[in-house]
């Protein structure tokens, strides 16, 4: 298969060509990138060197593509931009007759919380993601947090409390006065604080569970470039026994292939690099401790959204996937 990435030379953009290159089942990529557009691809990704050919292009020719029986377009635009875009896609693809042929992935906020498209959290949603033809893939925050307090559904606790660091990267290619090595190198400081915009789509997931719980969710610049690390602590309720929780979490991902269990703390650069999520719950008393860690390009973005192309088209999830990142780094 073919695939195309739409706002490219990001380092979402870069991500999925490292994934795709060695993925099995695709055959060449096509990137956008205005900004960029007619510069060779190692320019911008100098890790890709020698690996990706050709250069960025302005725009698609959609024409090219309407032999192709099915074809993988990732959206790696800016929040909103997308969006303003989307519509007009899809009448064009509509008029060519692609549109039932094309698989959209869109890593941007835009449609997480919409109806017309799959929320692809990839181990929550896997039923409804198989099959599906327009996916919108979770935040890093939202992955890491989700994979943390999604297994608690049942129980309803009413306030969770969350800390969560993240890397230079998660705030994209583009430098600012927050993200410039000087300003963030050897800081540490508190962001967006009880207002992230990740928090709609986690209490999106949490309402269609019928739960509906207070998030107190403070996230935190680290200098770091990549990695997310997230604890989250809650007390026992009438409905859970605290000493019960570490083997909810053990059930309920037993049979999940890139969320791990780990004795002890979770390590961001144990993830970082690859698509794994690690997660490990300690109690004491009547308190619950959660925490996870993960790589924010990786499981909480590109390597996600190639995990739920997997299940989309019916592959195994790990396919092109299956690698551990470099250690130590």
């Amino acid at each position: 298969m073919k695939a195309i990435i739409l706002g490219a030379s990001g380092y979402g953009g870069g991500e999925l060509f490292r994934w795709l290159l060695q993925h099995p089942k695709i055959e060449s990529i096509e990137g956008t990138s205005r900004s960029n557009a007619g510069k060779t691809i190692s320019s911008v990704h100098p890790n890709l060197l020698g690996i990706a050919e050709g250069d960025f292009l302005e725009s698609i020719d959609w024409t090219k593509y309407v032999h192709e029986e099915k074809l993988i377009v990732f959206a790696c635009m800016p929040h909103g931009e997308f969006k303003d875009q989307y519509y007009l896609l899809e009448n064009e693809w509509g008029k060519l007759g692609l549109s039932e042929r094309i698989l959209l992935i869109d890593l941007s906020d835009d449609f997480r919380v919409d109806s017309h498209f799959v929320y692809g959290l990839s181990e929550i949603n896997k039923d409804q993601i198989k099959g599906s033809r327009r996916i919108s893939n979770p935040g890093c925050f939202a992955t890491a947090l989700q994979l943390g307090i999604l297994p608690l559904a049942p129980y309803r606790p009413e306030h969770i409390f969350i800390s969560a660091i993240t890397g230079s990267s998660g705030s994209g290619y583009s430098a600012s006065s927050t993200t410039h090595h000087p300003t963030r190198s050897n800081d540490f400081r508190a962001y967006k604080m009880l207002s992230h915009q990740h928090e709609a789509e986690i209490l999106n997931s949490c309402s269609q569970k019928d739960w509906n719980p207070i998030l107190s969710f403070v996230p935190q610049s680290s200098s770091l470039v990549r990695g997310i690390f997230a604890t989250i602590q809650l007390t026992q309720n009438e409905s859970m026994k605290a000493s019960d929780i570490p083997m909810v979490f053990k059930d309920f991902y037993r049979n999940t292939f890139f969320v791990r269990w780990v004795n002890g703390t979770p390590r961001v650069l144990s993830t970082v690099g690859s698509n794994f999520a690690d997660v490990h719950v300690m109690v004491q008393n009547d308190k619950v401790l959660v925490m996870v860690a993960l790589d924010n390009l990786g499981k909480g973005m590109a390597s996600q959204a190639i995990q739920n192309m997997n299940l989309a088209l019916g592959f195994p999830e790990w396919t092109g996937l299956r690698q551990a990142g470099p250690y130590p780094l």
